[in-house]
């Protein structure tokens, strides 16, 4: 039987503004990849950096990583989507809890079916915790998962599919193809770490942030071991600066160090 081979594809913040939204989806989709994911940010609207993805593209797969439903309810987000004229048959919503606390699980569900009728895409869920992953296969159209190593992402996958086997299951890995980007890489990783969600996470999982990177020395290695557990590796783009010329080297970078099918 044939290696499973995941999925390829980018993200990038919303606070990387338009210009490089635009600069990601036109050499993503030259290269080959499968879709251009953007995590929204409080000062900045990652469907609005769709829509200039979408206006330069065809075929890239449109993806959010994620919308928070404590802050972008998902009757907003459907208005939203229909004003700026995005391309369902294009679009993947990624929703999360955001800062939600109690009720968490019951709102993501309540959004998620919402915006699985309108606008009709297909809706996957930000997941940490197994309650939360558990919603994302049964109750959505999969799971955007974060900060594991490719044994733990493997490990949830299997389970995402235990529990469905249609569940799409992607992954965010922070991945930097440049030295110069690796200390920016590593603030995020601490950031991250600060907060009490990932704190807890981390513990949880018994690893450490800086085991869940991509980096340069080991790109090609590391991003064959996670493709071979999730269905889709989305790399997160982490570059030493936030501008056009940075992510287009960096996916010219990626498509140098990968063989084999991507899309």
């Amino acid at each position: 039987m044939a290696p499973h081979i995941a999925h390829l594809s980018i993200g990038i913040a919303a606070a990387a503004g338009p210009d490089v939204a635009r600069t990601a989806a036109r050499a993503a989709e030259d290269a080959g990849l499968h879709a251009l994911w953007v995590n929204d940010t409080p000062a900045a609207d990652a469907l609005e950096l769709l829509a200039a993805a979408a206006a330069v593209t065809d075929r890239l797969v449109l993806a959010t990583g994620v919308l928070p439903v404590d802050r972008r309810p998902a009757d907003e987000v459907a208005a939203r989507v229909a004003a700026l004229g995005l391309p369902v048959d294009r679009l993947m919503l990624g929703v999360g809890s955001g800062q939600l606390r109690r009720g968490a699980l019951a709102r993501v569900e309540a959004d998620a079916a919402r915006l699985r009728e309108d606008p009709a895409a297909p809706v996957v869920v930000g997941a940490l915790g197994p309650r939360m992953r558990s919603l994302g296969a049964e109750r959505a159209d999969g799971l955007l998962l974060s900060w594991l190593t490719p044994e733990i992402a493997a490990r949830q996958t299997a389970e995402a599919h235990a529990l469905s086997p249609r569940a799409h299951v992607a992954l965010y890995a922070r991945t930097a193809v440049d030295v110069d980007a690796v200390p920016r890489m590593r603030r995020e990783a601490e950031r991250y770490a600060s907060f009490p969600a990932y704190t807890a996470h981390f513990a949880r999982l018994g690893v450490d942030p800086g085991d869940t990177v991509i980096t340069p020395d080991r790109l090609a290695g590391q991003v064959a071991e996670y493709r071979a557990g999730v269905d889709e590796l989305v790399l997160r783009a982490i570059t030493a600066a936030d501008e056009p010329l940075a992510i287009a080297r960096f996916v010219e970078s990626v498509a140098g160090a990968m063989i084999g099918p991507w899309s």
